[in-house]
């Protein structure tokens, strides 16, 4: 559907009436002992389909996923065995998703990303022509970095911004950014005082806010990544819920949860 064609969402409650979604979920959300929540998420992802949203999942996970199949008992540091952790576990985590996608007969379709794709323009719009396609069949596209070929030195950094991009990419009506934690707070939410952010105005600096690191040992990402993936996306005018993966169903259904990031009414 042609971006002027769809409905501007700016607050929570009119999340159900998005017509383009992108949805992000980390690599501890759904490896190791929280890879039964695929079927939630799936869950989630197929009840917005069926409503008529086009819907992208921008999953991590290959590099976590592949980890145990190589007989490892923590995240390789080195570049080698990541892409080949990588290689394994990303062929894993499709099955895992197409197998729970299978119970709604929604297909799903493999895409995966280089820093290069998206900053050259040709094979920029070789993805977006591919992407739009995909989804113009009713296709679920699964994002993903293309880790077995990435470098430390033309990688994305972490699946947050790729999503932002991807977002930006395909003219997302809304992205919604899935952690461990359920909002971005003041501080990190185990100190004392944290409070969590109902709210986050275009444009606002979040002075005096505290990030803390990623919080599981085998994702890459934490709080400050996604707000900094929510600053790409929301500049380019798509608004981003952040919230925690266990509330995704809510989360699409325009429940007030999560931190809300408003987007730009003049987008870049």
């Amino acid at each position: 559907m042609p971006a002027t064609s769809r409905p501007r969402i700016t607050v929570r409650s009119q999340i159900p009436a998005a017509t383009r979604i992108v949805v992000k979920v980390g690599s501890s959300s759904i490896s190791g002992e929280n890879a039964h929540q695929i079927e939630t998420l799936v869950d989630a992802l197929a009840e917005a389909h069926a409503r008529g949203a086009e819907v992208v999942l921008v999953s991590s996970g290959a590099i976590a996923t592949g980890i145990p199949y190589l007989k490892l008992d923590h995240r390789p540091t080195d570049l080698a065995t990541q892409q080949a952790a990588a290689a394994v576990g990303q062929n894993a985590l499709i099955y895992r998703y197409q197998e729970s996608l299978d119970r709604y007969s929604i297909v799903a379709g493999q895409v995966l990303l280089t820093a290069g794709d998206l900053e050259n323009p040709t094979p920029r719009a070789n993805a977006q022509r591919a992407m739009d396609r995909l989804l113009e069949l009713r296709i679920l596209p699964i994002v993903n970095e293309n880790d077995t070929v990435a470098t430390h030195e033309i990688r994305f950094g972490d699946n947050d911004r790729l999503a932002a991009l991807v977002a930006r990419l395909i003219g997302a009506d809304l992205l919604v950014l899935l952690s461990d934690v359920d909002a971005i707070y003041t501080k990190p939410p185990l100190e004392p005082g944290a409070e969590p952010i109902h709210h986050i105005a275009f444009g606002d600096p979040l002075d005096g806010v505290i990030f803390g690191e990623a919080g599981s040992g085998v994702g890459t990402g934490g709080a400050g990544t996604k707000v900094a993936a929510a600053q790409i996306a929301t500049e380019a005018g798509t608004p981003v819920l952040m919230t925690s993966a266990a509330l995704v169903s809510e989360a699409l259904r325009g429940s007030d949860i999560g931190t809300w990031f408003a987007a730009s009414e003049t987008a870049l």
